[in-house]
């Protein structure tokens, strides 16, 4: 309306109508669309809808009996019905909460079939290389050494992984994000920190069979040389 001091000016909607404040980016119906222009009028005589701000100092129980007490008193003809105004918003979200607890479950999933994954492969690498590791402990190498050795390769893979990765989920990310007029930003915290944790997973998986292979006696598996 290009006015410069809003408040307590007098326009004519409908009728003639006080500003008494201005609000702002106040999203009433889709939270997927940026904020329209909106008035709220005060309405002397409310016919449908009347919304109530519950004293912090009363448990919600008591205040909608309390509410439901006035309005039987005065409207008794008529069911008193009531809802919050946060999980009305949140009703909105439900489509993507459903999304995002059906990603954690097959995240979950995803993540505990590749460490099985890993696992199983770690302790293929192990066998292979057993008798390797049974000279080289000879020769003096330590636990650590050794597990270096059979981690350094899976930690390689894996880093090139969250290499190729990255793209790919910013890319989708950030398409996600564009439905929402009002969205966060994707920086780099948060790929450097879930590369950390994949990193972190795959070193506690495989450092299992590497220790166990580097604790085992090299007798064993010099014998028939």
């Amino acid at each position: 309306m290009r006015l410069k001091n809003p408040v307590s000016q007098i326009i004519t909607f409908d009728t003639t109508r006080k500003i008494v404040g201005v609000v702002k980016d106040a999203l009433m119906l889709s939270p997927f669309n940026p904020a329209d222009p909106t008035m709220f009028i005060l309405d002397k005589h409310p016919k449908w809808v009347l919304i109530y701000r519950l004293n912090n100092k009363i448990s919600t129980h008591d205040a909608i009996a309390k509410l439901t007490s006035v309005f039987n008193r005065y409207n008794p003809e008529y069911p008193f019905k009531y809802s919050f105004v946060d999980e009305r918003y949140a009703q909105k979200f439900n489509l993507e909460m459903l999304v995002g607890k059906l990603s954690g479950i097959f995240a979950g999933l995803a993540i505990f079939i590749s460490c099985l994954g890993l696992l199983g492969l770690a302790a293929y690498v192990a066998e292979q290389r057993n008798k390797e590791i049974g000279v080289r402990k000879v020769l003096g190498s330590s636990i650590t050494q050794i597990w270096v050795l059979l981690s350094k390769d899976f930690i390689l893979l894996v880093f090139l992984s969250c290499l190729v990765a990255t793209p790919l989920a910013y890319y989708f990310l950030q398409n996600w994000l564009s439905k929402y007029s009002y969205r966060i930003q994707i920086g780099p915290g948060v790929f450097i920190f879930a590369s950390l944790i994949a990193l972190i997973v795959t070193l506690i998986t495989i450092s299992f069979q590497s220790v166990k292979a580097a604790l085992a006696n090299p007798v064993d598996s010099l014998r028939s040389e």
